[in-house]
Parts: C-alpha cells; structure tokens; sequence
C-alpha cells in the first residue's frame, strides 16, 4: 500500500474537532452533549438574507470571479466605513471562509522557514495553516492571570530574527476574548514599522465588544499602509459559518497581486455563500445589535458561574465569544474525554475544548481549556451545572491547599 505523506502524519489536530467521535458516539447512546467546544452559534441566520438566497433566481450557477463578486466587494466598502475604514472593492478579496484568507497569505507572504510572531494561546487553526506553508510560528505567550493582555513590546521586540517576517493578532481574540486597544495596535505598528514586518490582524469579531469599549481597526494605523492585511468573515457576526464567505483587505497592491494568482487557481470561492453574504449587507444594524447583547448576556452568565466554582481560574473577556479557564485537574484533555465518555449529570454532559491545542510552546495549557459560550442562557446554565458537577466528580482533581482560587482576585480583561 502507498505511503502518505510525512506531512499528513505531522499535521496539528484541531483541538475543537478530535473529540468529535466520541461526542457522536455518546449522543448515539442517548446522553445530552452541550456544545462549547466550538464557536458554532445557535442564533438563526438572518431571515432576510436567507429568503434572498431562496428567491435569487438563476439557471446556471456560475463561477464568480476569483476575487469575489464586484457588487459584493463595493457593500463590504460601505460596510468597513461605518469602522471609519476607507478601502476599495480593489483592495479586498473574497476568500473561502477566513481560513482560505490566512492559507493565502501565508503562501504569498511567507518562504519556507520564515518565521511568525503570534501570541498564544491563539487559534488552533493557525498551527496547521503554518504547518501547510512550512512556515515557523514564534510565540509570546500570555497568561490567564492578566486576562490574556499582551505582554510588554519589548518581549516582541526580542523575538525578532533575520527571517521573522510578520506578526500576527487576533482582535477580538480567538480562543481568549481578550479585546486590544488602540493603543495596544500603535505600540505594534511601531515595531512593524522599525523593522518592515507585515501585521496581520483577524477582525472577524469586530463587532462582540463589550463593556463600552470601542473597536479599532489596524486598517486606520498611520503610516505603514503597506504593511497591514486584515482577513474577515461573515461566519460569526451574521451566524453564517456554513456559508464559507471570508475576505482579505489590504492596500498592498504587491500583495493583492500575489494573493490573486493563488486565487485564481481555486477559480472561485463560493457562489451562494456570497449571494447570502451581499444580502447581509442589505439590512440594518438591528441584527447585530440584538446579536451583540444576546452575547453579553451570556458572557456574564458563564463569567458569574465560573467565578463560583472552587478552584477555578477565570477572567472577564473583553470581546468574541470565548473564555478561557483553567481549572484543578491533572490534565484537560483527559477530563474532556472523561466528560463525554464516563460522566453526566442528569443525563447530560459538557463538551469542551482542551486548552494545550491553543499553543505552540509544549506544556502550556494542559490544566486549561477553551469555552465557547454559544448557546442561549438557559442552555448554558445547564451545561455549567454539568461543568460544576462534573469538576467535583473529576477522579484527577487536583486537591485544593490554598482556600478558594478564583479569578475574583484577577484583573479582569478590560
């Protein structure tokens, strides 16, 4: 038999899809799984835009473009100036999904051996994507102490080498919820700047920020307009994630170039993705307000809950809708396995995703886990019943020396 490639072998697992088997199997048997594992909403795509889609009438269903549909592209414009974003259709194209974005840019960005700074825990994904492009991630880790806040500049500073060539964040962050401030994205464009670096900025949670804090875009940062790419997504913001409908925004008139070619030879990223999409981009803006305070609820429910449990750190996050905790186990991936396979609680159980999948530096983030707080409050007061129940029945719970250690005594994420 033919052998696979030694690079299928080494590929990252997704930390969010490898317990997915045994989720399935149990939900087969008869237990009730809550889902936060994964950043898949149950808030219903917009009716609006799906009624387009069912009323859009067509014989042959073409391929668009390989930048994506023009009409498309010129509402996203008007959509990215309600960010005081100025672009035009010419400098976005349209990508399968963000994560076709960030497969594109690093082929045309990076050679092999390049090296990227990223700070962790960052999106799983991200590992694989890099593996894809032989491609060398430098992390900078943050810690669940100071809500994941970046570290000092200076910490990025040292990790740039002869063959670093960008730098990439996540704001709102995916897995941590952690929010970057304006001033956070200057003291990096400095660094960008000093040393020519491409910024690469994820922006699909734009819209989730919370505690009256107010999002700005690496788009409007002065002076390096050559070096920012910004990758986008419809998945999120209008609960579309079967849509596949991503973007990549930048000025870098070399690089869109590059990007293109690859682009083209995909021909096309989908068609019906992209009638939906436009069809958002018809509506106003109650649908995301009524969206965003949907998610503050249920950030403060699981923020309230976590705080509650006995040796349990957590934080408030400050956008997206993810948390990170870390809790007194002996190993998150074996207590997540264990939730599904040999615990419930009234018939019920929580899956999860184990937090070690979300770093590039061994043995970080094996007592931590990634929560995705996508599910309605009710629903997700349950599953932190089973998450509580399930910690105190957990037979490699770390016993507590100290008295209680919540995140009560942290900072949250501001």
């Amino acid at each position: 038999m033919p052998s696979i490639s030694k690079r299928a072998e080494f590929v990252p697992l997704s930390p969010f899809r490898k317990l997915v088997p045994i989720a399935n199997r149990v939900k087969a048997e008869g237990k009730k799984v809550y889902h936060l594992n994964i950043g898949q909403p149950d808030i219903e795509t917009p009716r609006a835009a799906l009624d387009k889609l069912r009323s859009t009438d067509f014989r042959i269903l073409e391929y668009s473009p390989a930048e994506g549909i023009l009409s498309y592209r010129e509402k996203l414009v008007a959509y990215y100036k309600k960010f005081d974003i100025a672009v035009t259709p010419e400098e976005i194209i349209i990508t399968t999904g963000a994560s076709e974005a960030i497969q594109l840019l690093f082929q045309a960005c990076f050679d092999r051996d390049d090296e990227l700074i990223l700070p962790e825990p960052f999106y799983a994904n991200y590992n694989g994507f890099a593996h894809i492009a032989n491609l060398n991630i430098k992390p900078i880790t943050c810690v669940i102490e100071d809500g994941f806040a970046l570290p000092d500049i200076a910490e990025f500073e040292q990790l740039i080498g002869p063959k670093t060539k960008g730098i990439f964040i996540t704001n709102p962050n995916n897995p941590t919820g952690c929010f970057y401030s304006r001033e956070d994205l200057e003291a990096i464009a400095d660094l960008v700047k000093k040393y020519d670096l491409f910024l690469f900025v994820d922006e699909v949670y734009r819209e989730f920020c919370y505690d009256d804090q107010s999002f700005y875009s690496v788009l409007n940062l002065k002076g390096i307009e050559d070096n920012v790419v910004v990758m986008d997504s419809i998945s999120k913001r209008y609960s579309a994630c079967g849509a596949r409908i991503g973007a990549i925004v930048t000025r870098n008139q070399c690089l869109l170039d590059s990007v293109i070619r690859y682009a083209k030879l995909r021909l096309s990223p989908p068609g019906l993705g992209q009638i939906l999409a436009e069809a958002t981009l018809d509506m106003d803006d109650t649908y995301i307000e009524t969206v965003k305070e949907e998610y503050d609820r249920r950030r403060k429910v699981l923020y309230k809950r976590l705080q509650a449990m006995p040796g349990v750190i957590s934080y408030r996050p400050g956008g997206a809708f993810y948390c990170f905790a870390k809790f007194p186990i002996d190993n998150a991936d074996n207590f997540c396995r264990w939730l599904l396979e040999e615990f419930d609680y009234q018939g019920a159980t929580v899956m999860l995703s184990p937090g070690e999948g979300f770093y590039a530096t061994p043995g970080l983030g094996l007592d931590e886990v990634r929560i995705a707080y996508v599910l309605n409050t009710v629903n997700l007061e349950a599953a932190m019943h089973c998450l509580e129940k399930g910690l105190e029945a957990y037979p490699g719970r770390k016993s507590l020396k100290n008295p209680v250690l919540s995140g009560e005594s942290l900072i949250p994420n501001r």
